[in-house]
């Protein structure tokens, strides 16, 4: 990660020219890198984005829709917001209590993110706007007037793999995150380390797919700055509809994934059982943490030592019971995740590369 400063002002420069003058629409993009799939929304979360100006919404150029849970009263920070697509529905969820800052390094998306500020706090019924947009690069937040550890969450969404310095825009995330705080981000992670040639090709890079991390770069990275081991939420492949681009990019395989990370006390964790006590908006009674764990109400489960300490440290804290590992109500039986992260990762990837096999036959 890293390099000499020049490249890394080109590449920047490069980006921020990509996304203001060459990309005007989502039509002017070359891969579903960085287009939202067609997935089943919550009617809450549907109900908050049909709030958002349309303008805002077409120049929005997000890979997939950032939504972690339990988000009233929170403080939030969106990596990279763009046109503000994300902090307006966000703004909603956190409550006039909560506040959403955007920060972006490209002023003509700031500018129509800005525009629509005092119409979507009308919209809301707000009497105080609760969103506010900073210039700035995700690789400098601090410089950008953000503070040290004042947001309760981090959202991004296909972002980090823009920048050429991706350990020092975790790290930042983790100094301005709250203890407990929770970095919950969506981007685009590839099968193995990329060659020079995909790294510097232009529109592969604002494509979001010649800045991508290997996946297992990613806990390293993550690791080293202090985060807990990255949690994989979900996974979809990601196709290219260009044969130029594709010849390029061989036979790496990418996906789009999300990850959850989390800023809490070092040390190890025994492994307890955990109780979801419900509730939370959206998933009141199936609560999908992330790949390996999926909490139902009132089902007693032994979560590892890691998750046990992210649980018990961060929001969720209140929407769980804690008991001692081995210890149940009434003798029942702990639900046990055996799921191995790498292999639910290689598995995700083989899944939907058969489903596209299966597509492409069905389409000729």
């Amino acid at each position: 990660t890293g390099g000499d400063t020049e490249p890394e002002i080109r590449r920047q420069f490069s980006t921020k020219e990509y996304y203001g003058i060459t990309v005007k629409s989502t039509k002017d993009l070359q891969s579903n890198a960085c287009v939202a799939p067609a997935t089943p929304l919550p009617a809450f979360i549907r109900q908050a984005l049909g709030k958002v100006h349309s303008e805002v919404i077409s120049k929005y150029y997000g890979c997939g829709l950032v939504v972690p849970e339990c988000l009233e009263g929170c403080r939030i920070l969106d990596l990279g917001s763009g046109s503000g697509r994300d902090c307006y529905m966000l703004s909603q969820l956190v409550g006039e209590k909560g506040h959403v800052t955007g920060i972006d390094m490209t002023q003509e998306q700031l500018e129509i993110a800005r525009k629509y500020l005092d119409h979507h706090m009308q919209e809301f019924g707000y009497k105080a706007p609760n969103v506010s947009f900073v210039h700035g690069y995700i690789e400098a937040l601090a410089e950008a007037g953000l503070q040290n550890n004042s947001f309760d969450i981090i959202i991004s969404n296909c972002v980090v793999n823009l920048s050429p310095d991706k350990k020092r825009v975790l790290a930042e995330a983790y100094n301005i995150l709250k203890e407990g705080g929770e970095l919950y981000f969506s981007d685009v992670y590839s099968s193995e380390r990329l060659t020079s040639e995909i790294k510097n090709h232009k529109v592969l890079w604002g494509e979001c797919i010649g800045g991508a991390l290997w996946w297992q770069d990613l806990v390293q990275l993550a690791e080293e700055v202090g985060f807990s081991r990255p949690r994989l939420v979900t996974a979809s492949i990601i196709t290219v509809d260009n044969k130029e681009l594709q010849d390029i990019l061989g036979d790496f395989k990418f996906i789009s994934a999300t990850y959850r990370l989390f800023k809490v006390a070092k040390g190890s964790s025994k492994p307890c059982r955990v109780i979801y006590n419900g509730g939370i908006r959206g998933v009141e009674n199936c609560f999908p943490f992330d790949c390996q764990y999926t909490f139902k109400t009132e089902e007693v489960v032994e979560v590892d030592g890691d998750l046990a300490k992210i649980l018990s440290s961060s929001r969720f804290a209140e929407d769980f019971t804690f008991e001692p590992s081995g210890q149940g109500q009434c003798g029942v039986k702990a639900k046990v995740s055996n799921k191995d992260e790498k292999d639910l990762w290689l598995h995700h990837l083989h899944h939907f590369k058969s489903n596209m096999i299966t597509f492409s036959k069905l389409n000729t």
